[in-house]
C-alpha cells in the first residue's frame, strides 16, 4: 500500500508501530551501555587530552549521573541505524523501487558520517581546545579544577554535534531525491549556509582563529560536498523521470 492510499489513522498507526520497534530497540540497546559506559568513561579519562587532569565530583550524585549519561549515548549510537531504518520503511511506500534502493543505501553511510563526526570532534578538536584552556589557565596564573559532570558535559557538547553535522551531505542527497531542494539552491544560498556554518562554529570553539578555522573549514567542505552529491542525485532523478515519461508514451501508443 503506498501512502497515498493511507488513510490518516493509517499513517498514525504506521508511525506508532515504527515508534514502539525504536523505543523497545533503545530500552535493550541503553541497557547494554549500563556495561559499556564504565570501560569507556574509564578510556577518557585516561586518553592523553585528560591524563593530566584531575577529575573531582563536587556533588554525590555526579559519578552517577556520568554514567547514566554515558549509558544514554551508548545506547543512541546503537539505536541509530534502527531508527533510520525506521524512518525509511515509514516514507518508503511513496517512493518508487529504484528510490527505495537509493534511499535504502543511505544508512550505512549516515552512520559512517555520525561516527566519522564524532572521531573528527575528539581526536582532532577535542584535545586542541583542552589544550588552549589549559595554557589560558596557565598564562592568568589560575589553577583549573575539574569537575567530572563539566569535564564530560563538554565532552558531549563538542563531539555530538559534530555527528549530526556531518550528515549533512546524505540529508543533502535525500532531499534532492525527493525532489525537495536542488543543486542550484544550494548554490544561489552558498553565502548564506557559509555565515551560518561561521555561526555554528564561534558557538562551539573557544575564542581563537585556529579552533575556529579548525571547525568551519571542514563544515565549508561538507556543504561544498554536499552540492557535488546533490547534483549527482539530482541527475539520476531527471533521468528516471525521462525514463518514466517515454514508458508513458511507449503504452500509450
Amino acid at each position: 500500500m503506498s501512502l497515498q492510499d493511507m488513510t490518516i489513522y493509517e499513517h498514525l498507526e504506521e508511525f506508532r508501530k515504527r515508534l514502539m520497534i525504536v523505543v523497545v530497540f533503545f530500552f535493550i540497546a541503553a541497557i547494554g551501555g549500563l556495561f559499556l559506559a564504565k570501560p569507556i568513561i574509564h578510556y577518557l579519562q585516561h586518553a592523553d587530552e585528560a591524563a593530566a587532569l584531575s577529575m573531582n565530583a563536587f556533588r554525590v550524585t555526579d559519578p552517577l549521573k556520568i554514567y547514566f549519561q554515558m549509558a544514554f549515548v551508548i545506547g543512541i549510537i546503537l539505536t541509530s541505524p534502527v531508527i533510520l531504518y525506521q524512518l525509511w520503511a515509514f516514507v518508503s511506500p511513496g517512493l518508487h523501487e529504484k528510490e527505495r534502493r537509493a534511499t535504502l543505501s543511505y544508512i550505512p553511510a549516515s552512520v559512517l558520517l555520525f561516527l566519522g563526526g564524532l572521531a573528527f570532534s575528539y581526536f582532532i578538536l577535542f584535545p586542541y581546545i583542552i589544550h588552549f584552556m589549559m595554557k589560558l589557565s596557565g598564562d592568568l596564573n589560575i589553577e583549573q579544577v575539574i569537575g567530572i559532570n563539566e569535564y564530560f558535559q563538554f565532552l558531549f557538547q563538542t563531539t555530538i554535534p559534530f555527528g549530526f553535522l556531518f550528515q549533512l551531505p546524505v540529508v543533502t542527497l535525500f532531499l534532492t531525491r525527493l525532489g525537495i531542494i536542488t543543486p542550484h539552491f544550494l548554490s544561489q544560498i552558498r553565502r548564506y549556509a557559509y555565515f551560518v556554518l561561521l555561526v555554528i562554529a564561534a558557538l562551539i570553539t573557544p575564542p581563537d582563529i585556529i579552533s575556529h578555522m579548525m571547525v568551519s573549514v571542514p563544515l565549508f567542505l561538507l556543504y561544498e560536498v554536499s552540492i557535488f552529491v546533490s547534483k549527482i542525485g539530482y541527475k539520476k532523478v531527471q533521468q528516471a523521470e525521462a525514463r518514466a515519461t517515454l514508458e508513458q508514451e511507449e503504452s500509450a501508443q
